[in-house]
């Protein structure tokens, strides 16, 4: 597998635009062919990056419980699905993984889905997954060996505090980390000291990004940030600390 991003924090702090800077600095630089995964149930990583998605991982899944046509097999059915549900763009591909399980047993559904995943993923050098809100993704277990861990949070207690804990619950749990940053969104004024738990968790990790008015613009605008100006703000800072990350292997990894 390549080179796996994971972006993780409490719901509404900007973590989908944050994956899609990434996303947009890593096609720059040549960081490319990337897999953009969406698994957050509310799949708007695509409006961020300017794609229109027609299906999901989820509804391929629910479709199987009805609609594999007599003579095929069930894991060759989800493999058609997951084919309709990729999107190809330029320089990256993108799938929507939707809702999570509904009422009964869906234990073979997600066996073959977990195995189409690993065979998809194995294709890609970088890989880029946008987390559903809170710490639910992690403890399924979806992912195993994380080369960089991006939890975002916007300033209030509320959000680093849940940061925090997911970054200690990541430290139960047998995942593989590599590098760890939080990723301070949405700040106005930085503060003068962070609180000791930010500190312990994170250490001199913490990244901030500034509460950039293009971002509301764009939005309200239905235009994907994406495509923000590349003097933007909070392009200009979010693409200093991926130099940090990124610098000594742009475009090596193939």
């Amino acid at each position: 597998m390549g080179y796996l991003v994971s972006i993780g924090g409490k719901g509404g702090t900007g973590k989908t635009t944050v994956a899609g800077l990434l996303i947009r600095y890593m096609l720059e630089n040549n960081m490319k062919p990337v897999l953009a995964i969406d698994a957050d149930p509310n799949s708007n990583l695509n409006d961020v990056l300017g794609v229109e998605i027609t299906t999901t991982i989820s509804d391929g899944r629910e479709r199987m419980k009805k609609d594999v046509p007599t003579g095929m097999t069930k894991d060759v059915f989800m493999e058609i699905q997951m084919e309709q549900a990729l999107v190809e763009a330029d320089g990256f591909d993108l799938i929507a993984m939707g809702r999570p399980e509904g009422p009964g047993c869906y234990c073979a559904a997600n066996s073959i889905l977990t195995e189409l995943l690993d065979r998809l993923m194995n294709n890609y050098p970088y890989l880029v997954i946008d987390n559903e809100a809170g710490m639910e993704h992690f403890s399924r277990l979806t992912q195993k060996d994380i080369d960089l861990l991006l939890l975002v949070s916007d300033p209030s207690k509320r959000g680093l505090t849940a940061a925090c804990r997911i970054s200690q619950l990541v430290n139960e749990l047998p995942i593989k980390v590599g590098d760890r940053y939080l990723i301070v969104n949405q700040v106005v004024t930085p503060p003068s000291k962070w609180p000791q738990e930010v500190v312990g968790a994170f250490g001199d990790n913490i990244v901030i990004l500034p509460a950039d008015p293009l971002i509301s613009q764009y939005d309200l605008e239905g235009k994907p940030t994406f495509e923000l100006p590349p003097d933007s703000e909070i392009v200009q800072k979010s693409w200093r600390f991926f130099e940090s990350v990124f610098g000594n292997q742009k475009g090596e990894r193939k």
